[in-house]
């Protein structure tokens, strides 16, 4: 019983070898860090421009969006420089996923990489749904009332009608992405230059109608039946600023698809980690100059929460501009849909490379030199996705993986910075209880990572992990209390507060590993804690509808590895033969792979791995 138990748990956290043979890969390496920071703004810099700014503005935090902005873009940079440490460590296709699976286990990570298709179909579905009814808004909704009349459809929880123009735009776009990378992204970085401009272009037409007094509106000046607040530049208060903030921070998500392109980007551990924080700081410029401007040039309680720009260059009759503003929108949004659709394919190719999903999916064409199969059937199912469900019920999934990504990849960080090294045995980790509470405090002022520090890390941060959870169990009810005084809660929070700063106190006072790295996050093991924290926060924020659906979601991801991939893992049959090896018994290659070292399904030869067996006892 125990033994099997004991085998169970082994394979669940079986890791990912970090050795990284650049030439192995049969991807295209074409992505230059042009491309890459054009593909993390165009992936980014979408909806947020031309809409999210305005609904903030007018509903959460009037003028102190920018503040919100900033807000958001702290937190956001955050999980980017985590994300850039580990393109840094291990640039190779998958994102968070890989990064998981070489630093925590193999069912954490697919879970990881399970919860990232969900977040790119939805992203994907979401963006095609919003440009269709752009599309649709310019032309007078022409395009539903035709679509409408002819199929529609009357079912509670889908769209009201199948919009075949949504499936169209995904389908077109998956057929692009499978006949090149170096085509996508050349129309990507086309269309990403050409909205950078039409967002000056606005900000500067935008800017001469700018009046300061829009940041100072007093309470008597606001019109009768419009909800202005106090009015000033923060109307809705602090509570405002933050909850806006949270609805911000979603305008940052897009630019971890930089992080899937380890395997096809040129110099990826310099390139990748500075394409991420490049872009980052132009998508928060663009975003803090346009809500700067907006809000100046219109007071905020008159803003469109639709169409900002748009509604603005209307009330002062510049109907080129307006048009002009109008194009970029459609251009931001399919650079946006790139972005989305982009890093699916990647995440279901690094899966199946693994063998923890159908691999099938890894099957990359000879000539266009991409995922052929993964692309396709991510754009199919994206593009179906798209057709039935409108664009708030797409919106309403889009949050919760990312989040958890996020998360994952600050813990993951953590763990590898305090890592001991792996050449030291198990019986290194034999040790008496006043060690372990020696340790705790690092008395013995050790300089590497030894076992026992890695696991005390470990150990903190699951204990700072889980009294974030309590925290938000207990401050997120507590904000829908007008007067919020009640001393248990503050006491409880006071509490907790407390023991997370012990958690990080302990984590803070252990040795850390002094591997050399292109980029690295600064302020370990402050940064990350925090990222944690934030992302956990909004994390709950989410409805309950929204976990119900995620649970679904994950339960037939959960059948998949079960059923499929614990029994076909590359890891798995890695260490079996390893494993027979040592007991002096014949190994045969992995399934699909001859001894020589060549892969009838892929049709191409690699070397397979070669184990040696020490003499020593």
């Amino acid at each position: 019983m125990h033994s099997s138990l004991g085998r169970f748990w082994t394979a669940l956290t079986r890791k990912k070898q970090k050795e990284v043979d650049e030439s192995a890969s049969p991807l295209a390496r074409v992505l230059t860090l042009f491309d890459l920071t054009a593909l993390g703004v165009g992936g980014t810099l979408g909806l947020g421009v031309y809409v999210l700014a305005g609904s903030v503005a007018r509903d959460q935090a009037g003028p102190a969006v920018i503040i919100s902005f900033l807000v958001a873009a702290f937190a956001s940079a955050i999980a980017g420089l985590c994300y850039a440490e580990f393109a840094a460590r291990f640039p190779k296709a998958g994102s968070a996923y890989v990064y998981c699976y070489v630093s925590i286990g193999e069912f954490t990570a697919f879970t990881i990489g399970w919860n990232l298709v969900l977040e790119y179909v939805i992203g994907t579905s979401s963006v095609a749904r919003g440009m269709a009814g752009y599309i649709d808004l310019l032309v007078d909704k022409k395009i539903s009332n035709a679509i409408r009349s002819v199929m529609p459809m009357h079912v509670d929880f889908l769209s009201d009608y199948p919009d075949m123009f949504s499936f169209a735009l995904v389908m077109i776009l998956a057929c692009l992405l499978a006949y090149g990378v170096k085509e996508s992204t050349l129309m990507n970085n086309v269309f990403t230059i050409i909205n950078l401009i039409v967002i000056v272009i606005m900000l500067v037409a935008g800017g001469m109608k700018c009046d300061p007094g829009n940041w100072a509106i007093k309470p008597e000046d606001i019109p009768a039946g419009v909800n202005g607040g106090l009015g000033g530049f923060a109307p809705f208060g602090f509570a405002g600023i933050m909850a806006g903030a949270a609805k911000c921070f979603y305008g940052f998500v897009g630019f971890d698809c930089v992080a899937t392109t380890g395997e096809e980007a040129q110099n990826p551990t310099r390139n990748i980690p500075l394409a991420i924080v490049t872009s980052l700081i132009i998508i928060f410029l663009s975003y803090f100059g346009v809500s700067a401007v907006l809000t100046m040039a219109l007071p905020y309680y008159l803003q469109d929460a639709d169409a900002p720009f748009p509604h603005l260059f209307e009330l002062l009759g510049w109907t080129t501009i307006k048009w002009f503003c109008s194009l970029g929108a459609i251009l931001s949004l399919s650079t946006s849909l790139l972005g989305s659709l982009f890093p699916l394919p990647r995440v279901l190719y690094a899966m199946a490379s693994d063998g923890i999903i159908y691999k099938k999916l890894q099957t990359v064409h000879p000539k266009t030199q991409t995922p052929v199969i993964a692309t396709m059937l991510s754009g199919l199912f994206a593009a179906t996705m798209a057709a039935v469900f409108n664009l708030q019920q797409l919106i309403d999934m889009m949050s919760i993986g990312t989040l958890l990504a996020y998360t994952i990849v600050s813990v993951s960080v953590l763990v590898l910075r305090y890592q001991a090294q792996e050449l030291m045995t198990t019986t290194d980790f034999s040790v008496t209880v006043p060690e372990v509470l020696r340790q705790f405090v690092n008395r013995s002022a050790l300089k590497d990572p030894t076992h026992l520090s890695s696991a005390i890390v470990k150990f903190s941060v699951c204990i700072f992990a889980f009294f974030v959870c309590c925290t938000c169990i207990v401050l997120v009810p507590a904000e829908s209390y007008v007067n919020g005084d009640y001393p248990g809660v503050i006491a409880g929070l006071i509490i907790m507060v407390a023991l997370m700063v012990a958690a990080y106190v302990v984590i803070s006072l252990q040795p850390t590993d002094k591997v050399k790295l292109t980029f690295k996050v600064p302020l370990v093991p402050l940064l990350p804690l925090i990222s944690v924290f934030s992302n956990v926060y909004l994390m709950f924020q989410l409805d309950s509808g929204t976990w119900v659906r995620f649970g679904i979601w994950i339960t037939i991801g959960y059948f998949i590895y079960f059923t499929y991939g614990i029994r076909h893992s590359v890891e798995g049959e890695r260490l079996l033969a390893k494993s027979q090896l040592a007991d002096g018994k014949a190994v045969s290659a992995p399934t699909g792979i001859d001894n020589a070292g060549y892969d009838e399904e892929k049709k191409v030869g690699f070397p397979i791995p070669s184990y040696t067996i020490s003499n020593k006892s």
